[in-house]
Order: C-alpha cells, then structure tokens, then sequence
C-alpha cells in the first residue's frame, strides 16, 4: 500500500477558535472539512510543506518557529495509507483569504465534530480540544 506523506496546522486565533477548511467540489473527499495543509514534496520537510501550503492556499505566512509539533495521524483508506504530523501555530502574517475555492470556517475546539471531517481527522479532535 502507498504511503502518503502529509502536513497539517492547526491555526488557532486569539479568541481561541481552530481554522476548518471544506474540501471543494472535484477533490477527493470534496465536502469534508479539514485542517489546512497538504502533502510534503520530496526533500521537503513537513514544516516547509506547512509554510508553502499555507502561503499557497490561505495567502499567509508563518514561520518554522511558530510550528510546535501537537501530534500525528496514521490512517488507512482504500488506496494509500496516510500519515500526518499536525502543529499547532497562534502566529502568522498576513490575512487569511482562501485561494482555492474552499470554504473557510472559524470553529471553537468543543464544535469541532459538528462538522464532517475525513477519517484521519477525527481522533485529532480528543487532543486538539485538550491543548487548545
């Protein structure tokens, strides 16, 4: 089974809510809601994959030193096998505008399973609540 490689972030803003991005229409999964990043290129690193999606899809910029590790997602699907670190960040530059037709929701951390999310994601729910 192939091993997919991908980065993900929880952003936090200063009254505490999660970033949640839905999946657009003609995408895997199109309709779930997600945890902005994606997957790590070869010779990159899962800290650099997080600055360059950031900036690609939300058009903002951060830094590796505002990328604390939070925890990880191994989960199998049909066609590959997912493994995922998660960071959190708090710190970020610019204003947070989505770039790539999805749509973009604001979510305390106790709301977070009012939204469908992809399989991987949910036990990331349990700890992102605890930390955040």
């Amino acid at each position: 089974m192939k091993l997919v490689l991908v980065a993900a972030v929880v952003l936090v803003d200063p009254d505490g809510r999660v970033l949640l991005a839905q999946r657009p229409a003609g995408k895997a999964m199109a309709g779930l809601w997600e945890f902005p990043g994606g997957k790590v290129e070869p010779g990159e690193t899962p800290e650099a994959a997080l600055i360059r999606e950031l900036h690609e899809e939300l058009g903002i910029d951060t830094w590796q030193s505002c990328l604390a590790p939070l925890t990880f997602a191994s989960h199998g699907y049909d066609e590959f096998h997912l493994l995922m670190p998660v960071f959190i960040c708090r710190k970020w530059q610019g204003v947070i505008v989505a770039r790539e037709g999805q749509a973009l929701k604001w979510v305390k951390p106790a709301l977070l399973r009012d939204y469908p999310m992809a399989a991987a994601d949910l036990p990331l729910i349990p700890v992102i609540r605890e930390w955040v």
